[in-house]
């Protein structure tokens, strides 16, 4: 319980860290935060071009676009929210050397920044459901349970990669490699249906924790059904247990942060 008064004491630089997270990122840009609309726009043009007869086939035919942005935005949520919480220590270096305070607050910060830039997108998203006479049903309510799973997933992963990295300095490049590989192993740019006959291989991306969570949202706002609850319920789980290792791991390495970095 140590940690949530921590937290609480430590609100208003909590608060601090989100906004600075947020308006930084496009900080000096004429658009400044229609880049969160930008951005991942642009992601499915480039996709929808590159992938225009293999992807479509494999997702549905003239759905893919909606199938490949229902599966886009999370993914991003989850490339960048790792990206950056894995090299934030070592990005609040000068602030961890001189001034006390509860150093995981640089990591919840992360994910609390990339889950408002998520929900941004997630207009995005509604936009095009409608757009393609998709719609939204009651099943959307699930969103923010979904989000939250995923939330606490990588906030499990980048407690453990950013209390690392203020050691291991190569470490980031490593992770910017498997999460490019990642994006491969999660079926974000085409159909699992593809993987059918796959043997070994189709079962582990079918049981990759992402692969979950990006179906689920696919569930609620292309398919208009609930999400597997067991498996979701599973991913939960695992995020839970990832997140109390993440924990153990981050306290046991943040006394040596101030002397390593």
């Amino acid at each position: 319980m140590h940690i949530f008064k921590d937290i609480y004491d430590y609100r208003e630089l909590l608060k601090t860290n989100v906004k600075k997270d947020i308006r930084g990122k496009y900080k000096g840009s004429f658009l400044g935060i229609l880049w969160s609309f930008i951005n991942p726009l642009l992601q499915v043009v480039v996709y929808w071009i590159v992938f225009p007869y293999l992807m479509r086939k494999g997702a549905g035919g003239d759905n893919y676009l909606v199938y490949l942005i229902t599966g886009l935005i999370p993914w991003t949520f989850f490339l960048t929210t790792v990206s950056s919480g894995t090299t934030s220590i070592k990005a609040n270096a000068g602030i961890i050397k001189k001034v006390y305070f509860p150093r995981e607050i640089l990591m919840i910060s992360q994910v609390v920044s990339g889950l408002v830039n998520f929900f941004i997108s997630c207009i995005i998203i509604i936009v095009f459901c409608f757009a393609f006479g998709f719609g939204i049903s009651i099943h959307i309510l699930m969103l923010p349970v979904i989000a939250l799973i995923q939330s606490i997933l990588i906030l499990g992963i980048i407690l453990i990669l950013g209390s690392l990295n203020a050691y291991v300095q190569d470490l980031e490049y490593i992770v910017s490699f498997l999460l490019t590989m990642g994006m491969y192993a999660t079926p974000v740019v085409y159909d699992l249906s593809l993987l059918d006959g796959a043997g070994v291989l189709g079962k582990i991306i079918r049981m990759n924790p992402l692969t979950i969570i990006v179906m689920s949202y696919r569930d609620i706002f292309m398919y208009h059904v609930w999400p597997p609850m067991k498996q979701l319920g599973a991913v939960f789980i695992l995020a839970l247990v990832i997140l109390v290792i993440g924990y153990m791991v981050f306290k046991k390495l943040e006394k040596g942060f101030a002397e390593e970095l």
